[in-house]
């Protein structure tokens, strides 16, 4: 049975981006999280989609409180379907759902608060770190990029295994 909608948690935007990109590709309704409970009903299936902090999915825990969740789309700086087996240890998600990774992107301007403080951080001590590193993979190439400049790797080609998996219910 084909889940009933997308709902989705973002923080600067990327988890959005991807939630009406797969809204468009299946034709399925999208929702924010704190919108989805007065729009849906109690324990409708769902796709949800959050951002990765630290390998755990924002908002799953809320969300799998309140709706069915057919599938669990955590999207991060990392490479598309990278850390799939660390964002389901991470996370509550039990082993017959399917987990799907994505790379959204980097952009501390959209970033407040502790969040804004830890990533500040973070990409310095990271990003010295990969620079100082001498045979980098393009993946770790692709990562310093992102800590020192930022950047949107949203596309609808990461969307590919999500999709796959959807037709294929």
């Amino acid at each position: 049975m084909k889940p009933d909608a997308i709902v989705y948690t973002s923080n600067t935007g990327f988890t959005a981006q991807y939630a009406r990109l797969l809204g468009a590709a299946t034709g399925l309704p999208v929702y924010a999280l704190e919108d989805a409970k007065g729009q849906l009903p109690p324990s409708s299936s769902i796709i949800y989609l959050g951002w990765l902090m630290a390998g755990k999915v924002q908002g799953y825990k809320k969300a799998a409180g309140q709706f069915d969740i057919r599938a669990v789309c955590g999207v991060g700086m990392g490479v598309t379907g990278s850390q799939m087996q660390d964002v389901r240890k991470a996370n509550p998600i039990p082993d017959f759902t399917p987990v799907f990774t994505m790379q959204g992107g980097f952009d501390i301007s959209k970033l407040k608060g502790v969040y804004k403080f830890m990533m500040t951080i973070m990409a310095k001590t990271a990003g010295r770190g990969l620079a100082d590193k001498k045979d980098r993979t393009p993946e770790e190439d692709m990562m310093l990029e992102l800590l020192q400049h930022g950047g949107n790797h949203v596309t609808p080609e990461n969307l590919k295994a999500v999709l796959e998996w959807y037709e294929s219910i």
